[in-house]
């Protein structure tokens, strides 16, 4: 194993990915099992996960657990956390990565129900695994816990002010649990731009190609490059580095 491999080495440890099934989730839980990691699969459709699953132990040999789970319902996430120690006995990492931003036309359009919704999923989901999962990692005296933020808390605008606001949660709450769950649990943000994932069909061209124009590097991302990112957070590779946001974003200006 070279200097590289080894820093990156994920083998032995389990990684829990919320939103896990499609997009940046499955590009995430492909690289941490690549990486040597056995992986949970977490998602609202079991479906999916159990694809990604199939995936994950056709093409690396590592373990895999598919889990249904919405991840916006704070009874449904005990048992989730539960599922994970009675297969793997622990969680080395967590990923938060589910989310959610529905579109809509005017800001009077976003009912009461909708602002929860995203609310539910972006911010009070992960704080509520955040806690479960991060109070194990203390008994078990290690762990890394990665948030996967957005620059719509930095740059926000009309069509994303409920994801907005609970992305910019979320980077509090990455800062506040680093305080609380220290020193043997780092926990961390990777921001995330624009990426080319399943859920940008459903964006406004003109809109994408105005943001990509005004971005350092001209685009969007491709899916595959946050994983060296998260790679980074979840592995030993960043044993001094916790509260930290990490931008992935294209060079937002």
């Amino acid at each position: 194993m070279g200097y590289a491999d080894e820093l990156f080495d994920l083998t032995g440890r389990v990684v829990l990915v919320t939103g896990g099934s499609r997009g940046l989730g499955r590009e995430i839980v492909l690289a941490a099992a690549h990486c040597g990691a056995d992986v949970v699969i977490a998602s609202r459709t079991v479906a999916t996960c159990e694809a990604v699953a199939a995936e994950v132990v056709a093409g690396t040999g590592r373990s895999a657990l598919p889990y249904g789970v919405h991840v916006g319902r704070w009874d449904q996430l005990p048992g989730l956390v539960a599922a994970v120690h009675d297969r793997f006995g622990r969680i080395d990492v967590l990923v938060n990565n589910a989310g959610m931003s529905p579109r809509y036309d005017a800001i009077t359009d976003v009912s009461e129900k909708l602002f929860d919704s995203v609310l539910n999923v972006n911010l009070k989901g992960p704080f509520r695994l955040s806690a479960l999962v991060g109070e194990q990692m203390q008994a078990a005296g290690r762990g890394s816990i990665i948030n996967i933020g957005s620059t719509g808390s930095l740059r926000p605008n009309g069509q994303v002010l409920p994801y907005a606001a609970a992305k910019a949660g979320l980077n509090a709450l990455t800062e506040g649990f680093a305080q609380a769950l220290g020193p043997v649990v780092r926990v961390n943000t990777v921001m995330a731009g624009p990426f080319g994932t399943d859920v940008s069909r459903f964006w406004d061209p003109d809109v994408i190609a105005a943001m990509a124009k005004a971005h350092a590097l001209r685009r969007v991302g491709r899916p595959a490059e946050i994983v060296g990112a998260v790679l980074y957070l979840a592995s030993d590779a960043s044993s001094f580095t916790t509260g930290a946001t990490l931008r992935v974003d294209g060079g937002i200006p």
